[in-house]
């Protein structure tokens, strides 16, 4: 039977109070064309075993990670997630919406965060961090708005060699209130310095950097933050937590704002969401950092408790005054970035980092020696890196997934002049035989 909550009775009431004659009002701004117009082809209902069988045949209409051999990143990484984060995830004091506003009835919930932010915090050099964002590209778009209200300018450097789809999201973030966006080119793979310093200015509030960068190489952050700041300008850089376990932190290389996705720390790939946003900063811009922070204080017993504190948004203050309108915590997601980082511990950590490199460079010695496949840049990669192919890359995953091999990003698609070039990613969970095999097929379609 069909589910409407409501009597006829009810419907004709409400409409009436809005004015109304019809329900079709309610959506007369919607086109016409784009309306369905007619009944949804919905069957009967089903049986708890037919609709068990139904989900079943729909969900092996997908083809994952679970079952082929992923060389796919570019921002979402196939890592391993230990069978521990999970079922701490399951346990019900974790598995709800509800914000932490009550500590009396939170101290869970509330040191979970604070575990989380101590880890970021340390990963990243940085003094303090918040209590995680949306996603990695919101996270830098925050990063970058933090920035222009800390040095109060509105000009934006960011470097060519960033995710392209952060730069975009940067750039609809940084739209509104007219702050300018210009891009630093990169050159052999890494953002050109020389390019990035002539850009810089007097009114350039930050310099955005990703470390590793979207093509997997190293930047040299030092030196970008020894010209960003030569100008008054903060560096902000996006990094991956999985290589801070093995490279420098940023804050020891003269980051100010340390942003980044966390996907890779115990979250699955969920077709692209929900990820874990997180944001570090030194402790002169604290004020200016956006959405929620826990803080460790102690009861009226002297115990030592948890709170919510420096809540700089929308909700809490006045809106002019608000430092963003981030309103989720992603509290579940740190969660599991938490549990993720305790069972590996900082040895753990740098293992997984290592494993990453020496995995990738065997896959670029491979891959190299392969007549007609070629690495266009020196200079170290951390489990990814562009390889130029002889055929279409679009043309090559065709033939892979034939194999069941995921293959690499087509980076034509952002950057027309990498076009017939590949971006390859090798995470801990490759195998040597997968790898060879990658390159086996690879070869065999040279």
């Amino acid at each position: 039977m069909r589910f409407i909550p409501h009597t006829d009775a009810e419907k004709q009431q409400m409409l009436e109070f809005l004015g109304l004659e019809q329900t079709d009002q309610l959506f007369q701004d919607i086109p016409q064309d784009i309306r369905l117009n007619r009944e949804l082809k919905v069957s009967g209902g089903l049986s708890e075993l037919e609709l068990t069988r139904h989900m079943a045949s729909l969900a092996k209409q997908n083809t994952g990670v679970e079952e082929t051999i992923c060389f796919l990143g570019a921002g979402a990484y196939d890592h391993y997630i230990p069978s521990a984060v999970k079922h701490i995830l399951g346990r019900a004091e974790f598995y709800t919406a509800y914000t932490p506003y009550q500590p009396e009835i939170s101290q869970g919930v509330l040191q979970s965060i604070y575990e989380y932010q101590s880890m970021i915090r340390l990963l990243t050099g940085m003094d303090a961090a918040n209590a995680s964002m949306y996603d990695g590209a919101s996270a830098l778009a925050e990063g970058a708005l933090m920035a222009c209200a800390a040095t109060r300018r509105e000009r934006v450097v960011i470097s060519g060699a960033v995710h392209p789809e952060y730069r975009e999201v940067v750039k609809t973030y940084l739209y509104g209130p007219k702050i300018q966006l210009v891009e630093a080119p990169y050159r052999d793979g890494i953002t050109s310095l020389e390019d990035t310093a002539a850009l810089l200015d007097k009114n350039t509030a930050a310099l955005l950097v990703q470390y590793p960068n979207f093509f997997g190489s190293i930047e040299d952050l030092s030196q970008l933050a020894e010209a960003a700041h030569s100008v008054g300008a903060l560096l902000v850089v996006c990094a991956d937590p999985i290589a801070l376990g093995l490279l420098k932190a940023p804050g020891a290389c003269g980051a100010d704002i340390v942003v980044g996705e966390g996907q890779g720390l115990g979250l699955p790939l969920s077709y692209g969401g929900p990820y874990l946003g997180f944001l570090a900063c030194k402790e002169k811009y604290l004020r200016k950092m956006p959405g929620r922070i826990v803080g460790q204080t102690v009861d009226v017993d002297g115990k030592r408790a948890f709170v919510l504190t420096l809540q700089a948004r929308e909700q809490h203050i006045r809106r002019d005054k608000a430092t963003s309108n981030i309103c989720s915590n992603q509290a579940l997601c740190a969660l599991a970035a938490t549990v993720y980082l305790s069972l590996l511990g900082r040895k753990g950590l740098t293992k997984v980092a290592e494993l990453c490199v020496q995995k990738t460079n065997y896959a670029k010695g491979l891959l190299a020696q392969l007549p007609g496949y070629e690495l266009p840049w020196p200079g170290p990669t951390f489990k990814e890196f562009v390889i130029k192919t002889p055929l279409p890359p679009a043309k090559i995953n065709q033939e892979l997934l034939q194999h069941n091999i995921l293959g690499g990003l087509d980076l034509g698609r952002y950057y027309p002049e990498l076009t017939g070039h590949m971006l390859l990613c090798v995470t801990e969970k490759r195998s040597r035989q997968e790898i060879e095999l990658l390159v086996d097929r690879l070869g065999a379609m040279a």
